[in-house]
């Protein structure tokens, strides 16, 4: 393999046969730089799918009351349905529910429309309130980052504590001042910080405030009233969350005089079959770029393996003068196969490296969401590389063998 003769031989028939060099380098580079960049695709569509789901809980459900539909038990349809404090406890009580929450909307809803006024000394803005319980911590994705979240007592004994994103103290404090045990103004109401949070989804989303839905309810004519329900189920798949789901519904229908089987009764929003749907579609884009990635590997061994043939075909003369001249067959097998190894190696370093390249430009460029960090595992491009080195092996070798077993008259008779 040391053998510099043996390297200024490898370079001197690179050197003659420029085309075919060529030819090989590019089906080589080729099958690398396609597989490198489909993979990549692959798991670029998985992070996507993660980071669609990154701010709410993949096993959660949210349960919004809304407007009958359907005339039931004597209602006429278009009936404004309100929950209340009993149906978190009932719903509490269903099998499968990890952990479980409720929400007030103090004004507009949970999709906007809830801003209020929050003031501290001369400074005021308009953010988000969100009156739940502490159990909402493990339905979204908020990271606390200096306090604590809202805890039991806080319901219990209704007080006026808030949980604030870091966009809100940015605005309402100075850079030097430690928001934790501060009092800020919400509604006309007092409340005191007790923690801090960021949102995933960046400052805009963190843009809100968390106080205990107790508190709410008194501070703000809320009485017993909740409008949502939002649960996790565990690892419960897409069809046991909808039994779940369903098993909730059911009691809220029993109690509110609403069919069951009306759909916009209440607004029903499932994590876990929207991931379970979209995880299974991107298993079969997965699945089939892994197998288009295989088929691309294969067609580079066959080319490879072909263009080698060819090579020795061409070189029958020269072998045959070789053996004529003492070359023993192991000396000619091992020229072609390290002229065969040399040349995968480098065309094959040299796809990978452009399909890398190609990947961060695609990063970079950040044409779509759903395409995240289109990167591959080293592990997997120096697998995919070793291979076609192997397989270019091979393909120099088994060509190679069976020319160094001809008899060099007969070499050197062919024409």
């Amino acid at each position: 393999m040391f053998s510099l003769d043996r390297w200024m031989e490898v370079f001197d028939t690179i050197r003659r046969n420029k085309l075919r060099t060529a030819l090989t380098a590019i089906s080589v580079a080729w099958g690398i730089f396609l597989l490198v960049v489909l993979l990549g695709l692959g798991n670029g569509l998985n992070n996507g799918l993660r980071y669609t789901f990154r701010r709410e809980a993949t096993n959660g459900i949210w349960i919004t009351a809304n407007k009958t539909s359907l005339a039931h038990s004597g209602y006429d349809v278009g009936r404004r349905l309100v929950f209340d404090n009993r149906d978190y406890d009932r719903a509490r009580d269903v099998q499968g529910i990890d952990h479980i929450s409720s929400q007030y909307f103090i004004r507009g809803g949970q999709f906007g429309g809830g801003e209020m006024l929050t003031r501290r000394g001369t400074k005021a803005g308009l953010f988000q309130i969100n009156a739940v319980r502490p159990e909402t911590i493990y339905l979204v994705q908020n990271e606390i980052i200096a306090g604590r979240f809202l805890n039991e007592s806080d319901l219990a004994d209704k007080r006026k504590s808030v949980v604030v994103g870091r966009p809100v103290v940015d605005y309402l404090f100075a850079p030097s001042e430690p928001p934790i045990g501060q009092w800020i103004i919400v509604a006309g109401v007092p409340f005191e910080i007790v923690g801090v949070f960021t949102d995933p989804m960046g400052d805009e989303q963190a843009r809100q405030l968390y106080i205990p839905l107790s508190t709410a309810q008194i501070a703000f004519h809320g009485v017993d009233h909740i409008n949502s329900l939002s649960f996790t189920v565990g690892d419960a798949n897409a069809q046991q969350a909808k039994a779940i789901t369903d098993q909730v519904i059911a009691g809220l229908a029993e109690r509110h005089k609403f069919s069951p089987d009306d759909k916009q009764a209440v607004r029903v929003h499932n994590n876990v079959e929207a991931y379970e749907r979209f995880s299974k579609i991107f298993l079969i884009i997965s699945i089939f770029v892994v197998f288009i990635g295989c088929i691309t590997l294969l067609a580079g061994v066959v080319g490879i393996s072909n263009i080698m043939m060819i090579a020795v075909k061409e070189r029958t003369k020269e072998i045959g003068v070789r053996k004529a001249l003492g070359a023993t067959p192991a000396s000619i097998i091992l020229m072609i196969t390290q002229e065969a190894v040399f040349l995968t190696s480098i065309a094959g370093l040299l796809g990978l490296a452009g399909g890398v390249a190609l990947l961060a430009a695609i990063e970079s460029a950040a044409v779509t969401e759903m395409i995240r960090n289109p990167a591959i595992h080293i592990g997997s491009g120096v697998a995919a590389a070793v291979f076609l080195i192997l397989a270019g092996a091979l393909a120099g070798f088994f060509p190679a063998r069976a020319a160094a077993r001809v008899n060099p008259i007969h070499t050197l008779r062919d024409e």
